[in-house]
């Protein structure tokens, strides 16, 4: 018997040996030689050749044995039955990744570890990922914000942390957003522990409501009230700003504990009392719009941001007792400027002094009435006496006049 015999025979006595001792459930190691669509051909140094059924190869669904392996691979894999008429073991690799995985999992989920998977499929209610088994991130789990399709999510990497585990169950549920919320706080703390009230900064307005915008300064929001969009009156936010638009913004507040702040657009802004110093002046005649109605008078805007006061005297020439009487909002009206002071933000105006005063109806003449004796006072005799001087309603005589001839008869 030559050599070379010796040595084969005692080759496949070896590998018949190896063989005999294979069985059912064992782990065994070899190397990826060939892939078909549906399998992928193990050589194990053995008889037999070893084939891992595309089922067998990983634990999410996939099309196409490329997919889970690559030739040349090296990959420890378990027997899962023995085929002699075939010559063939079926293998797999899902098995032994998944009984790597619950131990590794289970650890990543005790200690909150933050790991990287890659969305292997979407999947109705979620994405899947293959961790070793089959893990599940539902939808409401992946974004901070709703996502309403999710179709370009296949082949994402995504940092993600283990929020449920059932080995009994074969159920791992994974959390993306766990792990954005984590990240968002801690930058936002940072944010706003540098922030300062005063400091001017530029934001993109994130989304609208009707009290407000809410606007990102590099990762966290901040809210524009309704009320400091603009110096004029806004009635919603979307009749000034837009979801996407770059604003320069004022911080007012700042409050760490809560995490809120307070922004102003308005602010970042020059004032319209600013622009209106050298535009306006006392007696000029202007077009402006009743703002606000008080019990006092009304509030009308001139300009953008700059209201003047009509008091109740300046609403009309007559008397008005309620302004609404005269004025409603909305309404555009003529006002003389009576006063500007912009260094206190004040105007007065008038309504009245740009209409004419009506015409005060004449005074009548009372009629001439009849004097009684009363009106006419004490009544005077006539007297034909030459002697006797009357001078209006008093007259004067003396008594040698009035009983000078009885008198002379006595004597």
């Amino acid at each position: 018997m030559s050599e070379e015999t010796k040595v084969q025979e005692t080759l496949g006595q070896e590998a018949l040996d190896n063989l005999v001792s294979i069985k059912k459930g064992d782990t065994v190691k070899g190397t990826i030689v060939k892939i078909e669509d549906n399998q992928a051909y193990v050589s194990l140094g053995y008889k037999y050749d070893g084939v891992i059924p595309l089922r067998e190869l990983s634990s999410i669904s996939i099309d196409n044995a490329a997919e889970a392996v690559q030739v040349g691979q090296e990959i420890e894999l378990k027997v899962v039955s023995i085929n002699d008429e075939k010559e063939s073991l079926v293998l797999s690799k899902r098995a032994i990744d998944g009984e790597k995985a619950w131990d590794e999992l289970q650890a990543r989920f005790d200690s909150g570890e933050v790991f990287e998977v890659t969305v292997a499929d979407v999947v109705k209610g979620g994405l899947v990922a293959d961790v070793g088994v089959r893990g599940f991130i539902p939808a409401s789990m992946v974004e901070r914000h709703f996502v309403e399709d999710f179709s370009d999510y296949k082949g994402r990497t995504l940092r993600v942390k283990v929020k449920e585990i059932d080995r009994e169950n074969n159920k791992v549920i994974l959390s993306a957003k766990e792990v954005l919320d984590a990240e968002f706080e801690t930058n936002k703390q940072n944010i706003i522990g540098n922030l300062q009230v005063g400091q001017e900064i530029e934001g993109t307005v994130q989304r609208l409501t009707p009290f407000g915008a809410f606007v990102d300064i590099g990762g966290v929001d901040g809210l524009v009230h309704v009320s400091e969009l603009s110096y004029q009156h806004v009635a919603h936010p979307k009749d000034v700003v837009s979801e996407g638009q770059q604003v320069r913004v004022k911080v007012l507040k700042v409050d760490p504990a809560a995490g809120k702040i307070s922004l102003s657009i308005k602010a970042a802004q020059p004032g319209p009392w600013d622009e209106a110093g050298g535009k306006f002046n006392t007696g000029d005649i202007v077009t402006g719009t009743v703002r606000r109605v008080v019990s006092f008078g009304a509030f009308v805007e001139i300009a953008p941001g700059v209201e003047g006061l009509v008091h109740i005297s300046q609403l009309a020439h007559r008397h008005v007792a309620t302004p609404y009487e005269v004025v409603k909002e909305g309404q555009e009206v003529q006002a003389k400027i009576l006063d500007f002071n912009p260094a206190e933000q004040r105007v007065s105006l008038s309504i009245k002094e740009t209409e004419e005063a009506p015409e005060q109806p004449a005074k009548q003449e009372r009629a001439p009435r009849e004097r009684n004796d009363r009106d006419r006072g004490p009544k005077v005799e006539k007297i034909d006496n030459p002697n006797v001087s009357l001078s209006g309603q008093s007259m004067s005589f003396t008594l040698g006049e009035r009983f000078g001839d009885k008198l002379s008869k006595l004597k």
